[in-house]
């Protein structure tokens, strides 16, 4: 025993050293100028290996999949060992090269221009700092892994931080402790003088960092927010985080939201906070909110650990985005925020956009998801054509498997018992993501059915849904009708054209994106399209006087009617008591 007790203290002695000697990256952040754009970025790199140190900046902000380039906004990057300077180059996109004779820490000073207001991206200027730190601290791969501290240094006149990160024991200031980079990268921060306040709800301390003047209430949103994370905390059972942070920037126009692990940053319109505008930032409150543990902990295995330099492919956005925005409706239903009615016109708003967009017919969900790299956060003037969004496919996607599982195993499952699987399964016991395949087989699992046909027809493939069918398993009827009005199928922006619907009187005419529409039949255009097409027919022909490129020219095109196919939803008087049943599953899971 006494041989096996010195064996184990010189592993132990072992272990402890060679985990003190392990690189790791500390950072400092100041902003002594904020009216310039610019943060002033210290990174202590400390044990590194070898005599040549590559650093990098990430290309991307995960949740929004789109190569942004984040190294073009950096600048006059120096590293300096003893007080020494080093050389320094660089050696692509988003690398530098650090030369060094020796093991001394290392420390790289950069400057990072800040001026682009998204929640995806960073912003300085005199009235207040906020960052996501996938555009802000470079990465050294070797340390990766290992844990980071992060000073920042608010501007002379700002005395608060907002941020997911917990503070450094022992530390004065604002000093904050990364279990690792991509925790470090996962928890924007908020700079200032902003408004703050705390709610506890589903047992969980929640932390408010409000930006920017608004006509919210606290009180108010204590309240109702409280509803919204017990509604998403009833759907798992269990809420992973002791604490979580949310900061929103009231603005004059917002960006939506970015979620995060343990907080989100929410953009706004200052005025939201009344009328049915309120409830859409609510159901933007659940959307990011249930992304904690749709994304950021139920998550397709592509999706972490991250490549931060290049696309992260995944065929799954459908479930991640679609089936979050499926939740960030029903779950203020089921918070008592919609009533039954509004919650149906937001199901069959959903079908109408995907039905009624000649994109739904190009492209599967699936490729949607896949392709969102290179088509969904790049748009253009034809996009509306050839693709479709796998939020709003997505949710209607989810909306029908929960329908399918309801009915199937008669209102002892529903869509619920899907998430909880995959947070128990793959978060829980096996810590990583899931596979396109296992994503399938949990579905298969949970309702009973094979789903190759329901994949080849609506995953895969461009089917239209059954859905009078699907909806009479919960006792609702579903009208589709169909509606021909004469049209010329565009979008306009005043009198320019921005969208050519496909196989419309202009598609087929040969109008396109950007011509300015000046007279129909010798009458100047402005917004008189249906007076002056009043008493037209199909086949009646217009003639078009359009400038393209500053050359005038007419094009005389037929008049066509265009198809718009409207689903209502409504209750269906000749439901049984299990349609009810299993209405009040689908809805309130009862």
């Amino acid at each position: 025993m006494k041989h096996l007790s010195i064996l184990l203290i010189i592993i132990s002695t072992l272990f402890l050293t060679l985990q003190h000697q392990a690189a790791n990256v500390d950072y400092e952040v100041s902003m002594s100028e904020p009216h310039t754009h610019y943060f002033e970025v210290k990174m202590i790199i400390k044990n590194h290996e070898g005599n040549e140190v590559d650093i990098y900046m990430p290309t991307w902000a995960p949740g929004s999949y789109l190569i942004r380039e984040f190294a073009k906004s950096v600048e006059g990057v120096s590293a300096k060992q003893n007080a020494k300077e080093l050389n320094i180059e660089k050696i692509n996109k988003n690398t530098w090269r650090i030369a060094s004779n020796n093991k001394s820490e290392i420390v790289v000073s950069y400057k990072v221009y800040a001026y682009e207001m998204s929640v995806r991206t960073s912003f300085l200027d005199a009235s207040h700092g906020y960052f996501n730190g996938t555009s802000i601290f470079m990465a050294y791969q070797p340390a990766q892994k290992e844990n980071s501290k992060v000073t920042i240094h608010p501007y002379k006149d700002w005395k608060k931080v907002s941020t997911a990160l917990p503070k450094a024991k022992g530390e004065k200031g604002f000093v904050y402790v990364a279990e690792n980079y991509d925790i470090l990268v996962d928890a924007p921060f908020e700079i200032g003088n902003h408004v703050t306040f705390d709610f506890t709800a589903a047992g969980v301390l929640h932390h408010v960092a409000m930006y920017g003047e608004g006509n919210y209430n606290i009180d108010t949103l204590k309240k109702d927010m409280t509803k919204v994370v017990e509604a998403c905390t009833n759907v798992f059972g269990e809420n992973p985080n002791k604490e979580y942070t949310f900061i929103i920037h009231n603005l004059t126009r917002g960006s939506g939201g970015l979620e995060h692990l343990s907080s989100t940053t929410l953009q706004v319109n200052r005025w939201t906070y009344s009328g049915s505008a309120y409830k859409g930032f609510l159901s933007l409150v659940a959307h990011e909110y249930f992304h904690l543990w749709n994304v950021k902990r139920i998550r397709p295995i592509e999706l972490g650990p991250f490549d931060y330099s290049n696309e992260n492919y995944t065929s799954l956005l459908w479930v991640m985005e679609g089936f979050t925005s499926y939740y960030d409706e029903l779950l203020l239903y089921r918070a008592g925020i919609y009533t039954e009615e509004e919650i149906l016109s937001k199901f069959s708003s959903s079908i109408n956009s995907i039905e009624n967009q000649p994109g739904n017919k190009v492209q599967p969900v699936a490729h949607a998801s896949f392709d969102a790299w290179i088509k969904a956060y790049r748009p253009t003037e034809n996009s509306y054509n050839t693709t479709i969004s796998y939020y709003t496919k997505g949710s209607v996607v989810a909306n029908m498997f929960d329908l399918m599982i309801i009915k199937n195993t008669k209102g002892k499952k529903s869509l619920d018992d899907v998430m909880k699987l995959l947070y128990n399964k793959y978060y829980k016991q096996e810590s990583r993501g899931f596979t396109s395949e296992e994503m399938k087989k949990t579905l298969e699992e949970v309702s009973g059915l094979n789903l190759d046909d329901f994949y080849t027809k609506y995953i895969n493939g461009t089917e239209t849904f059954d859905y009078p069918t699907l909806f009479s398993y919960v006792g609702f009827q579903v009208e589709p009708l169909t509606e021909n009005s004469l049209s010329l199928g565009v979008s306009l922006s005043g009198n320019n054209i921005r969208t050519v619907f496909r196989n419309s009187a202009a598609y087929d005419g040969g109008l396109n994106v950007n011509d300015e529409i000046l007279a129909i039949d010798n009458y100047r255009f402005s917004d008189n399209y249906d007076e002056i097409t009043e008493d037209k027919k199909e086949g009646d022909m217009l003639d078009i006087l359009i400038s393209r490129d500053n050359i005038i020219q007419t094009i005389k095109i037929p008049m066509k009617p265009r198809t718009i196919i409207r689903y209502y939803i409504f209750k269906a008087e000749s439901a049984t008591d299990e349609m009810k049943k299993l209405h009040e599953k689908w809805l309130m899971q009862l």
